[in-house]
């Protein structure tokens, strides 16, 4: 079974958007109609998964030590 790698991404903009921090680490949940439309889905600061423009962000690749740290719940 083929997996999708996780995908993390900086924001570098919010727009006003108090649930975005700059230069904060995000986990973008997999979301194919959102990616059409050029957005992406984000757990945001409040704790809930919502629909921000892709352009607040920017890619970052990680380790896989470093991703499952960022994925644990611990």
């Amino acid at each position: 079974m083929n997996q999708k790698p996780i995908q993390f991404v900086v924001c570098i903009h919010n727009a006003e958007c108090e649930d975005l921090e700059i230069r904060k680490l995000y986990q973008v949940l997999p979301d194919a109609s959102a990616a059409q439309e050029q957005y992406l889905r984000i757990v945001d600061e409040s704790g809930e998964d919502y629909l921000y423009p892709e352009d607040y962000f920017a890619p970052v690749e990680v380790s896989s030590e470093t991703e499952q740290m960022l994925v644990s719940s611990d």
